[in-house]
């Protein structure tokens, strides 16, 4: 339960932040203010809520479908009927989709054209500092929303159509986190917990960076899967069927989620403000740490950096790679793989020895 004290007329504290919310014709809206959550920030972050409502109410569209509520309409229809055997296809578009539905709000779908879009990519970039991976991803669940809204008569035209969207190779960076950035990371993500005590980010981000797996596989984990036996964790779903695989845990990971066997409810990340239900996203946590220590890197980041040293610095090979971070195919694993001069010019004289002793056997017949 949120502390009384820590709210006011329309915001209350999330996070160490003052938020927003209010109903607007039976949909709750709710956002930060930027405000840090103390007592002194109160009236300032009322007054943002009371300015945030001016500017929603004046683009309701009598009749006509809201952004805010199509969009709510889209979500239940992945989770529910498009993706209910992917559900982490569904709440990786629900998560796209937040910056989207806090930009447009109560204006009607039917009114969006290339323009609307054009104005939130530039509101993605400049307002949140989103690198061109995470708004190829934004822009990608957005085109499927119109998609849908054009079937249910919300929108005549996908508008997403006629602006750019990021390259693949534009979108594709690896940050690979170093020595520094790691131990500064770490040592303020330790200090971050939710209201239950619980380390999430901390522990989410230790686990990406021993194992190489995906935010997603790690959060929506479940204690069955975790074999204390073994030392190993089941990653029972994924993107694909190559993402079903075991884990060969470390031993800092083994104790993480050992520690987190005693947690109630079924998850190993359960979720504090959802009963019953694991946690989904720590963008927020993530971005606070990163502005506190001055780093800059996505949480992803801690999976490249593990592809990374195993490909580049041990030198594994790229079909155990793939295994070890489930991948479905070697395309993608060689962004990992590097080959140094030496390991070239070694290649190369194995290959002229094997064609030496190919020579020797047809001279010697």
């Amino acid at each position: 339960m949120i502390d009384k004290s820590l709210r006011g007329r329309n915001v209350r504290v999330r996070e160490g932040q003052w938020h927003y919310r209010f109903n607007l014709n039976g949909d709750e809206r709710s956002g930060p203010t930027g405000l840090e959550g103390t007592e002194r920030n109160r009236k300032a972050a009322e007054d943002f809520a009371k300015r945030k409502r001016a500017e929603l109410d004046r683009y309701e569209v009598r009749g006509q479908q809201s952004f805010a509520a199509a969009a709510k309409e889209f979500i239940t229809w992945c989770r529910e009927v498009e993706y209910r055997a992917k559900r982490n296809t569904a709440e990786r578009i629900k998560t796209s989709l937040a910056s989207a539905k806090e930009h447009f709000g109560a204006m009607p779908v039917s009114q969006l054209d290339a323009g609307a879009i054009e104005r939130y990519k530039t509101f993605r970039i400049q307002e949140h500092g989103v690198r061109d991976v995470t708004l190829r991803h934004d822009l990608h669940a957005l085109s499927l929303f119109f998609q849908y809204a054009m079937k249910m008569g919300h929108a005549q035209t996908n508008p997403v159509k006629e602006v750019t969207i990021p390259s693949d190779q534009d979108a594709v960076r690896i940050h690979v986190i170093t020595a520094e950035e790691q131990t500064t990371y770490f040592a303020r993500a330790l200090e971050v917990k939710d209201r239950a005590g619980l380390r999430n980010l901390y522990d989410v981000a230790t686990l990406m960076l021993n194992q190489g797996c995906r935010p997603e596989e790690v959060m929506a984990a479940r204690k069955e899967n975790f074999n204390e036996g073994a030392h190993s964790l089941f990653i029972a779903g994924g993107k694909t069927r190559a993402a079903r695989r075991t884990l060969e845990l470390t031993e800092d990971s083994f104790q993480i989620l050992l520690a987190r066997m005693k947690t109630p409810g079924p998850w190993l990340f359960p979720s504090d403000r959802r009963p019953g239900r694991h946690i989904t996203k720590l963008q927020y946590s993530h971005d606070r740490v990163c502005l506190d220590t001055g780093v800059s890197f996505v949480l992803y980041d801690f999976r490249h950096t593990f592809g990374t040293i195993q490909g580049s610095v041990l030198k594994q090979d790229p079909f155990t790679l793939a295994a070890l971070m489930g991948h479905s195919n070697l395309r993608t694993i060689m962004r990992y793989v590097h080959s140094q001069q030496e390991q070239r010019q070694a290649a190369m004289k194995s290959y002229e020895a094997a064609l030496q002793r190919r020579k020797l056997k047809v001279v010697g017949k």
